[in-house]
């Protein structure tokens, strides 16, 4: 039941992390405008996401403009997009997987693939932390380079995002899922049905049956009565100092 119990917990910590990971890579707030130098006071703020750009004005309307164009983009961006959508393919995978290898599934349920399962999914929900974090870490750095960069006009620099923040804790829920799933399953438990027993050896018949308390005791016969079944003669009894007229 404890086993089971740790299972549930990699697995929903692993499903909050791909439902963080989807939410992440669809908002707009990975990079929002710098409040720094003449940007103080302004009426309108700009935010960038993988898939579009937004601006929000003081009046409280939203504008976004998807990107068009895909071969335009940075390069930054198109391997952000890249790493965000194998991170949530993989832990879509993950979730599917694991969920046929838990001990309270019926799926595969007396097969030996099914510890297999159980690992594979919680290795899958480990790769797609770290491709998670392997993008909003990526992010983050370029961030905080154009951010510093004296070169940069103060208009054009961006700070960290919601959606960032985000993604740093999907991946981190990810990754705790997948290790919960592993540690979880890195034995295989032996099936009392199948473990070896020794038996002991039986011991000869003749002493099985005497030992036996249904068998009854052999007869006892006299060790006269065994030396032969005929009756005397008259030479024996004579020859012995006896006379059979003395009987008759």
């Amino acid at each position: 039941m404890a086993s089971m119990a740790v299972q549930l917990l990699g697995f929903f910590l692993g499903l909050l992390g791909l439902v963080g990971s989807v939410v992440a890579t669809v908002l707009p707030h990975w990079r929002r405008t710098a409040y720094v130098g003449s940007n103080i006071i302004t009426a309108t703020a700009y935010m960038k996401g993988l898939w579009m750009e937004c601006v929000w004005h003081s009046t409280g309307i939203y504008q976004c403009e998807v990107h068009r164009s895909m071969l335009a983009l940075p390069p930054d961006l198109q391997a952000a997009r890249a790493l965000m959508l194998l991170s949530c393919l993989t832990s879509t995978l993950a979730a599917l997987v694991s969920s046929a290898g838990m001990k309270c599934t019926r799926c595969a349920r007396g097969s030996s693939i099914k510890h297999a399962l159980a690992i594979s999914g919680g290795v899958c929900f480990l790769s797609a932390g770290m491709l998670c974090l392997i993008t909003v870490c990526w992010t983050t750095n370029d961030v905080i380079l154009d951010f510093y960069n004296p070169i940069l006009p103060e208009g054009m620099k961006y700070e960290i995002g919601m959606a960032v923040y985000l993604g740093y804790v999907s991946a981190c829920l990810s990754l705790m899922g997948g290790a919960v799933l592993c540690w979880n399953c890195e034995g295989r438990p032996r099936n009392p049905l199948h473990l070896p027993r020794h038996r002991h050896p039986c011991p000869p018949l003749v002493f099985n049956t005497i030992n036996s308390p249904n068998t009854p005791a052999p007869p006892y016969y006299p060790p006269a009565a065994l030396k032969g079944n005929y009756a005397p003669s008259r030479t024996s009894l004579s020859s012995n100092g006896y006379r059979l007229n003395d009987y008759v």
